[in-house]
């Protein structure tokens, strides 16, 4: 198992690099400090900055909780004179009754993160403060994180597979989710998703309150550990 994935060729969207610098700098937080507070390697925080390492969903959720971002915000693409906020709710946004300007979320041109096996598209046009709204495809063989490191984090979470299936282990019990299936469960319990089948799975997929779930901001991390990597069976 290793600590990075090579993302060369990776279209600039799928790339968060550039917004996980922005937003640890902005923090004064050094690269060890980040590495040291999500349990992975220094030098993984360097190829993640640099978009030579692509980041997991269990390490996606271990970076928003840490540097106070939204997961929007790691979406979100940087040009000349973006600024990255330092934490916080996307945009300054509160976190009841925020604005939504651009109603409509084209099937195209959906700002996305691809990792290991895994790809999240965002549903809204623009960050939202209260909900994760996705679009997930999970690979043949890919899973959000290993079967002895399964994810948690603040937060309820709905599923509803779309096509293809999916296996979805919540704490001791494991769910054979196939098309029109649905799912609900406290994201504070251990999960871990994963493709078992021959084909993609395409699922919807929506977290809500994760961000002001204060149970979430404290999960421990074991010492050294390189957290919730996916696995991907041969």
């Amino acid at each position: 198992m290793t600590s990075s994935e090579p993302v060369d060729g990776a279209a600039p969207v799928d790339l968060i690099g550039p917004n996980v610098r922005a937003a640890r700098e902005a923090q004064g937080m050094s690269l060890r400090e980040l590495a040291r507070r999500i349990g992975v390697s220094p030098s993984f925080i360097s190829q993640l900055e640099r978009n030579k390492a692509n980041a997991s969903v269990g390490t996606l959720y271990a970076l928003v909780d840490v540097l106070g971002l939204s997961i929007d915000q790691l979406m979100a693409e940087q040009g000349p004179g973006t600024e990255q906020p330092a934490g916080g709710r996307a945009s300054g946004a509160p976190a009841r009754g925020f604005r939504v300007d651009q109603p409509l979320q084209p099937a195209e041109g959906r700002a996305r993160i691809q990792f290991p096996g895994v790809v999240w598209e965002r549903l809204t046009q623009a960050a939202d403060p209260q909900v994760d709204f996705l679009h997930v495809t999970y690979a043949p063989g890919s899973a959000s994180c290993p079967e002895e490191d399964m994810m948690r984090h603040g937060g309820h979470e709905y599923g509803f597979v779309v096509s293809g299936s999916l296996t979805v282990q919540v704490g001791f019990e494991s769910y054979a989710m196939t098309a029109g299936d649905a799912i609900t469960f406290d994201s504070m319990t251990p999960h871990r998703l994963s493709n078992d089948g021959t084909g993609d799975c395409v699922a919807i997929w929506v977290v809500v309150g994760r961000r002001d779930d204060v149970r979430g901001h404290d999960v421990p991390v074991p010492p050294g550990s390189v957290t919730h990597l996916p696995s991907l069976s041969s």
